[in-house]
């Protein structure tokens, strides 16, 4: 069957080397043929239930998550149907019909459209492929972590910065790091004011639903996070972090201005560990992470992202008092 995703690059970067104050690499998703890293695990679970029989694609998104089930789809002969909250943006909805997949619109935040999704998805020969919640979602993006340790020749990471949405790539990452015995490579967790469902619960020592998504990184819009992920606190170390909006705008921009690369505020959330002066030093002087850590080789997982324009970044830009 098709290829669904490849190797992607992990580059040293100078620059967010200086601006970090250590070492750190980049895992370039944003150079996956869907511009983000979801089509590991989605395509992993495409393909799984293919397998088995389905004949029909159903998936509940944000954006992201339909573009990687629609290109998954097209790939390997089977049709898709997206269902996607009113906050998902024209833009995105055009990418998933350019896939060749049905868009149905439906509710106010992506709780909604999933729920519209598992009724869709009742029908003989359909599946639903959840955005982030499944052990087959979280394996295939344990392929993140296989590919690093191969890409670093068996070197240690210090840590490992992911943004986090519903869960599903905190998840397959951790997955991975246990895979690979590096059980004690700290995972720094990046959210934004707003769209912080991760964060609540950590606080809150379980499950929270958030009352609304308020953060402009929609991606990151699950209301409530997985449950594996709130019980993997307990397996792994995790330093949760919540970035405002702005700091993640800026990161997108700083990001622009050194690589030339276009990311979506939800990227953003990752990159502003970088970005925001003295971040990771700030987390081992205030003991939230072990002043024992060599933080050489930080690696940023670069999600990528399809929620974004120069005109949409300049808007935020403005609307935030970065320009």
């Amino acid at each position: 069957m098709a290829a669904l995703h490849y190797e992607t690059p992990l580059v040293e970067s100078d620059l967010a080397s200086q601006r970090a104050g250590c070492k750190v690499l980049l895992k370039l998703e944003n150079v996956q043929n869907t511009s983000v890293y979801k089509i590991r695990g989605i395509g992993h679970r495409c393909r799984k239930v293919i397998q088995e029989g389905c004949t029909h694609l159903v998936s509940s998104s944000g954006g992201n998550a339909g573009i990687a089930t629609a290109f998954a789809g097209r790939k390997l002969g089977v049709p898709v149907t997206v269902v996607v909250p009113e906050s998902t943006p024209e833009v995105m909805r055009e990418r998933i019909r350019k896939e060749k997949a049905d868009v149905i619109v439906h509710g106010k935040v992506w709780d909604d459209a999933n729920s519209k999704s598992l009724e869709l998805a009742s029908q003989p020969g359909y599946a639903h492929i959840h955005p982030f919640d499944h052990p087959d979602i979280w394996e295939g993006h344990a392929s993140l972590i296989y590919e690093i340790k191969s890409q670093l020749n068996g070197a240690k990471p210090g840590a490992v910065i992911v943004a986090v949405g519903g869960g599903g790539l905190l998840n397959g990452i951790i997955h991975g790091l246990q895979a690979v015995n590096w059980n004690d490579v700290p995972v720094i967790a990046m959210e934004t004011e707003g769209a912080d469902s991760f964060a609540a619960a950590c606080k809150a020592g379980k499950l929270v639903t958030l009352p609304d998504i308020t953060s402009i990184a929609k991606c990151l819009g699950a209301k409530t996070v997985t449950q594996k992920s709130f019980d993997l606190t307990k397996e792994h170390p995790i330093v949760s972090c919540v970035v405002s909006d702005k700091a993640a705008v800026n990161a997108c921009d700083k990001f622009l201005d050194d690589h030339h690369c276009l990311v979506e505020p939800a990227c953003g959330a990752a990159l502003a560990a970088i970005y925001e002066p003295h971040f990771l030093v700030d987390l081992q002087e205030k003991g939230r992470l072990s002043s024992s850590q060599n933080l050489d080789n930080v690696v940023c997982i670069v999600c990528g992202g399809n929620g974004i324009s120069i005109e949409l970044l300049l808007k935020w830009k403005r609307d935030l008092g970065l320009s």
